[in-house]
């Protein structure tokens, strides 16, 4: 399963149920791209091909390269060590059929993260932005760990309940569209609360025809009033 989120409302934009023999990188064909977009993604969608059509969209992309990516250096740029950067280069692609699959010019960064000891070397389409942003960009994706592991703690699709395509497609789709429907309510609401809480008070109301806005300031007022009444009195009267 492919998913693209966005980073600034956590609220899923595209996911694709696919089999598990299926490329990841399948899933960039259907993604509308928006000129001037950022697209963060691992190492499973290297595929040229189709990164030169996000390319030509005017789309960006930041994506971990593979070991064995075969380039010539173009030119190197400077760089600050302080900032975690190792290299910020200017590369072309050679090999088989290179100036047919990505027939322009890529940027690619190394960098090493001290705090988990561990070099990650990134491309990008992007030669703007200062090369810790690339990094930094990158760090984004791990939004979306967080989102599946949230799916798998709170939605419980830990285990299927069924084995046909049918049953775990229907399970998938509910489960997300539950996530959905949560992170919409957060973000219209403006509710300070985790997804966890706002998932755990809405269930308690679901057969309810109380406006949100007044389940949790309901939901605010009880918190507040057991907090108070928990408070030891100083002087007995």
């Amino acid at each position: 399963m492919s998913t693209l989120l966005d980073v600034q409302s956590a609220i899923p934009v595209l996911i694709d149920i696919t089999g598990a023999h299926s490329s990841d990188s399948y899933a960039l064909d259907r993604i509308v791209l928006e000129p001037g977009c950022f697209i963060v993604m691992d190492r499973g969608y290297v595929d040229f091909p189709r990164l030169y059509r996000l390319h030509q969209s005017l789309a960006y992309f930041v994506l971990r390269a593979k070991k064995n990516l075969r380039f010539r250096r173009r030119q190197s740029h400077r760089i600050d060590h302080t900032t975690g950067v190792r290299s910020d280069q200017t590369i072309v692609l050679t090999g088989k059929d290179a100036d047919r699959k990505f027939p322009a010019l890529l940027r690619r960064v190394t960098f090493y993260a001290a705090d988990i000891d561990q070099r990650f070397v990134f491309l990008t389409n992007n030669f703007q932005i200062p090369s810790p942003i690339v990094a930094a960009i990158y760090h984004q994706r791990w939004q979306i760990e967080l989102f599946f592991k949230w799916i798998k703690q709170h939605l419980r699709i830990k285990r299927f309940f069924g084995t046909s395509p049918n049953a775990v497609k229907t399970q998938i789709w509910t489960a997300m569209a539950t996530y959905a429907l949560i992170a919409i309510a957060k973000k219209r609401f403006g509710l300070d609360h985790s997804l966890y809480t706002i998932l755990q008070i809405l269930s308690t109301v679901l057969f309810e025809k109380t406006p949100v806005p007044l389940v949790f300031q309901r939901y605010n007022d009880e918190i507040s009033n057991s907090a108070s009444s928990n408070q030891l009195t100083l002087f007995e009267i």
